[in-house]
């Protein structure tokens, strides 16, 4: 029978029936069929929808709260800009992503840097109690140049 641990465990030791990989092969006759009662009761996916009431409220109360925090901000054109910016930057960034991903082997490479860069990460920094202590304070001291508070 072609069922995956993954299907068999989903389905509480139920199996599924056998599929054929190909459209072009013909089906198994010794198809084991699915009962409803072989399968697990999942109580905790049971939802309540939320009432139509609930839900127009709360877009109301978000859109009501955009209008303000729209109508507070004294340069328009200067957030339109940045956000226009912001989505040209973001389809530039999957344009290289894309040619980069087409190069044969670069994926690999890369791959193997970050890898390579993540163990040294975790020795210099996560593994003795002192350079913890030493990561934690050079965090905090970045958080206050950020805040301007340093």
């Amino acid at each position: 029978m072609a069922a995956t641990a993954y299907s068999v465990a989903l389905l509480g030791g139920a199996r599924l029936p056998a599929v054929p990989r190909s459209g072009l092969l013909p089906r198994r006759s010794s198809v084991c069929t699915l009962r409803l009662q072989d399968a697990p009761r999942l109580s905790l996916l049971r939802t309540k929808a939320a009432s139509s009431e609930d839900s127009s409220a709360s877009a109301d109360e978000l859109i009501e709260d955009l209008k303000a925090k729209w109508d507070a901000i004294e340069d328009k054109p200067t957030v339109l800009l940045y956000g226009g910016g912001a989505i040209v930057a973001l389809w530039l960034t999957s344009v290289v992503v894309g040619a980069i991903n087409s190069v044969p082997l670069l994926p690999k490479i890369l791959e193997l840097v970050g890898l390579g860069y993540t163990g040294w990460f975790v020795y210099r920094y996560l593994l003795f109690k002192e350079s913890r202590k030493e990561l934690a304070t050079d965090i905090e001291s970045l958080k206050k140049k950020i805040a301007g508070t340093e």
